[in-house]
């Protein structure tokens, strides 16, 4: 059998090149974060006028902030003036308006050029053609999504339809209130890997039994290495001495009211391409946001949101959160141990997919027409 055979039971992955080219990854950026929408920040973060995060998008810095009549707006987080970035800070508030340090060219919170020094003496210069430029904005499940296109895609199709292709009805994740729900905890990683191993990993559940031992005492079925996540509706089953989805087995805290029976001591887990993992279970919901910087560089963002009334409370969350903090560790440490050998010799032609992660090739073809636009 030659390097190029396989037997029907394995899939050939992407080349490993394209976990380590920075070409590949640039126009990974180009043609897939700068084209798609993309989960920027939690809405409950731009509480007040003038509050704001940074956040890199593709290739761009894109400043959000809530305007003085309280919708979210995002920008280009360039002065129009020489290109100075306007905003370095990742987060922080302005009371009326941004100001590049640069040249003081000043901005409202609507983007519109509202000073700069001699402005009245450039009396062509239209302060709205020359203030920030915008990025479309939409807000779902308490979450702020920008897109750089000029046409953005369908968020209904792209986004929206993500949950719905997963749960199987359109109305299921409503049941989790996840726009009224607050932030619990919130935890920061640094990944030295590329983001589609990142991705990869979230997809399947061959390694579970191997890497997630506390995981799979609480989703038992998820050891037998086939991710329920990928069967339409399904959702993986508490063990029947769970109590709840911590890192114990011992109960959460309060369930959330809209929560189904049917989705009751269950677990879902949903990938809305290219960044964002949505984790569902009956008291708390997980979001986990990927911002890759380079070709073997992501950073992650995750938030652990529960009833408004259990965080304000001060009820001890600490076994809901270790649960997935654990998960989310002995994934990234996979995905670091798997990395450097993308450069290798022996994985040029790129790796093989046993029957149960043969689904990951869909993502591979995603990403592959993606790139050939």
């Amino acid at each position: 059998m030659t390097s190029t055979e396989l037997p029907a039971s394995l899939i050939r992955t992407l080349p490993g090149s394209a976990y380590t080219d920075p070409q590949v990854f640039a126009l990974e950026q180009e043609k897939i974060f700068e084209q798609m929408w993309f989960c920027a920040a939690r809405a409950s973060d731009l509480a007040a006028p003038g509050n704001f995060r940074t956040v890199q998008v593709g290739r761009e810095s894109v400043l959000v902030t809530r305007s003085r009549d309280h919708s979210v707006r995002a920008f280009l987080n360039i002065c129009r003036h020489r290109g100075a970035r306007l905003c370095t800070e990742e987060s922080g508030e302005v009371k009326r308006a941004f100001q590049c340090p640069y040249h003081a060219w000043t901005y409202g919170l609507d983007g519109k050029l509202v000073a700069a020094p001699n402005l009245t003496s450039m009396p062509d210069v239209d302060r709205t053609a020359y203030g920030l430029i915008p990025v479309h904005v939409r807000e779902w499940l308490g979450y702020v999504w920008v897109c750089l296109a000029a046409d953005p895609p369908s968020f209904e199709e792209d986004v929206i339809g993500a949950a719905t292709e997963r749960l199987g009805d359109p109305r299921a994740i409503e049941h989790y209130q996840a726009d009224e729900l607050a932030v619990g905890r919130t935890l920061h990683y640094e990944v030295r890997a590329n983001w589609k191993l990142i991705v990869e990993n979230f997809m399947e559940c061959y390694h579970c039994a191997t890497i997630h031992p506390e995981l799979t005492e609480v989703l038992p079925e998820f050891a037998d290495g086939y991710a329920a996540q990928y069967y339409v509706g399904h959702g993986a089953e508490f063990a029947a001495e769970a109590e709840g989805f911590t890192v114990d087995g011992s109960p959460g805290v309060e369930r959330i009211p809209g929560v189904s029976q049917d989705q009751d001591r269950r677990y879902y887990a949903i990938t809305v391409k290219p960044q964002v993992f949505i984790n569902l279970v009956p008291d708390h919901v997980i979001v986990l946001r990927m911002y890759p910087l380079a070709a073997d560089h992501t950073v992650l963002e995750c938030d652990w949101l529960f009833l408004k009334e259990v965080v304000d409370s001060g009820k001890d969350l600490s076994r809901s959160v270790e649960l997935f903090h654990r998960v989310n560790m002995q994934d990234f440490d996979a995905c670091e141990r798997c990395q450097p050998a993308m450069d290798s010799r022996a994985y040029a032609a790129g790796g093989v997919l046993v029957p149960s992660e043969h689904h990951i090739r869909a993502f591979h073809d995603w990403v592959e027409g993606r790139l050939r636009g």
